[in-house]
């Protein structure tokens, strides 16, 4: 049943999110984070890679194994699919002019998702310049928007939402230095109704509540996770 977009997205509720990138983890370390993860207040986990070409069946279905909780598919590349969870953000890179991962990758996994009858969450993907050039940003091949171009990053976010996108995720990269600014988030929050995703370079609670404050409905946290792990006691 599609029902992960009218439940956690089509609600007022602030949300917290877990990315998980499977090149990082072994069997071991999978376990021990998602026992945390469990035992934590997380809403979602998502699953994803900027480096990895191959399916991630195997490890979804092993998390399956271990939560309940929802996992949502964050992919890289039209390669990175499954269909094993419980939906797929169908990422549109928006900020850059990379053809491929505009439309180009979503070609080739057209038929494979219709297919798999996974829920598909489209999303206007937008980068932010985090401080440094993030793994996103030089995998893409495309430039995120400065950090005080708000006006550019505001009709990037309603050219998505004019094209029937479902959601916006303003990315500050994984590992940025900064989060994307708390200033952007409002003014798209004041433009675009549609739900706001945020990561990218999140490193306290106090944060989280900025994000949440400033008009995202999920924040999304990895670099901080994985540097240590029992920073979900904090959150």
């Amino acid at each position: 049943m599609k029902h992960i977009y009218s439940k956690y997205f089509g609600t007022s509720e602030k949300l917290l999110a877990v990315l998980i990138d499977p090149e990082k983890h072994s069997s071991s370390s999978i376990l021990s984070l998602i026992n945390k993860v469990n035992q934590s207040k997380i809403d979602l986990i998502f699953v994803g890679s900027s480096l990895s070409s191959h399916s991630y069946n195997d490890f979804i279905l092993e998390l399956k194994t271990l939560t309940k909780k929802p996992i949502l598919l964050f992919p890289g590349n039209s390669l990175q699919l499954s269909s094993n969870v419980d939906a797929l953000l169908n990422l549109s890179l928006i900020s850059g002019r990379n053809p491929d991962l505009l439309i180009g990758e979503h070609v080739k996994s057209a038929m494979q998702i219709k297919k798999s009858k996974v829920e598909v969450i489209a999303t206007a993907y937008i980068l932010i310049d985090g401080g440094r050039k993030t793994s996103v940003e030089y995998m893409s091949n495309t430039q995120a928007i400065p950090r005080d171009k708000v006006d550019i990053a505001v009709a990037t976010a309603l050219a998505g939402e004019f094209l029937g996108m479902k959601c916006i995720y303003l990315e500050a990269g994984s590992g940025a230095i900064k989060s994307v600014p708390n200033t952007l988030i409002s003014e798209v929050r004041k433009q675009s109704q549609l739900p706001i995703i945020c990561g990218g370079g999140i490193k306290s609670k106090k944060e989280v509540v900025e994000k949440w404050t400033s008009g995202a409905n999920i924040v999304v946290i990895g670099t901080a996770f994985e540097k240590n792990i029992d920073i979900l006691k904090e959150f």
